[in-house]
């Protein structure tokens, strides 16, 4: 494992975990820049959509993903994103399009261009990443790793009511359904299955808030800093 002065803080777990929010508030309280990569997966989707590609085409989404300049502004801490010269920080957070980057992040030749990108945004330290596979493929060696989980009708619950803040809601059964599939994508691919890596902390969300989940990994955070000081 290479020696970084900041860890690399690794938070992954299923759709509606509270992967994103929580990401986010941890990066804030240790001073850390955020890299969504769920978001570089959906920027994939809508440009595939956009251009004709269709999701199941893993060489052409392959080729597509290795073309493609997202940009973080700010850092990805509540900023914007860019996708090429397209503002696209809400087009990508449509329900079609969650569905579509759970499609197009299944392919290998869609990974395999990423995984340089992704790499590259963390490689130096203090940055916290988060998405499906970071803590098992993307950063393997990640100071501190993060399994975020609850049961899927919780995880429903929260994200029908997110859909809802946003002005656009959807029933509640589509809701469900459609996490149940994305889950059983998720964890049924052949690349880079979604699991917790064996040395990371396991966190079951259902019971805790947001505030709890955030305090519990930012103590992890503050005892390797000491641990290591």
């Amino acid at each position: 494992m290479r020696q970084r002065a900041k860890p690399v803080v690794a938070i992954d777990g299923p759709a509606g975990s509270g992967k994103s929010t929580v990401a986010r508030r941890v990066a804030e309280e240790l001073g850390f820049t955020l890299v969504d990569t769920g978001a570089i997966y959906r920027c994939v989707a809508l440009a595939a959509s956009q251009r004709g590609i269709d999701w199941d085409d893993g060489p052409g989404l392959g080729k597509l993903a290795a073309d493609l300049r997202i940009r973080f502004e700010r850092a990805g801490l509540g900023g914007r994103i860019w996708l090429d010269d397209q503002e696209v920080t809400s087009a990508i957070r449509t329900p079609e399009v969650s569905q579509g980057a759970s499609q197009v992040s299944a392919h290998p030749q869609v990974r395999q261009a990423l995984l340089d990108t992704q790499r590259a945004l963390g490689r130096d330290g203090g940055v916290v990443l988060e998405g499906r596979d970071i803590g098992t493929v993307v950063f393997a060696d990640a100071e501190i790793k993060v399994f975020l989980d609850a049961p899927v009708a919780e995880r429903a619950r929260r994200r029908h009511a997110e859909l809802e803040a946003r002005g656009t809601p959807e029933p509640f059964e589509q809701t469900l359904q459609a996490l149940t599939e994305r889950d059983e994508r998720d964890r049924g691919r052949q690349v880079a299955p979604l699991r917790a890596a064996d040395d990371a902390h396991v966190l079951d969300t259902g019971p805790l808030s947001i505030d709890q989940v955030v305090e519990h990994i930012v103590a992890i955070a503050q005892e390797r800093a000491a641990a290591g000081s």
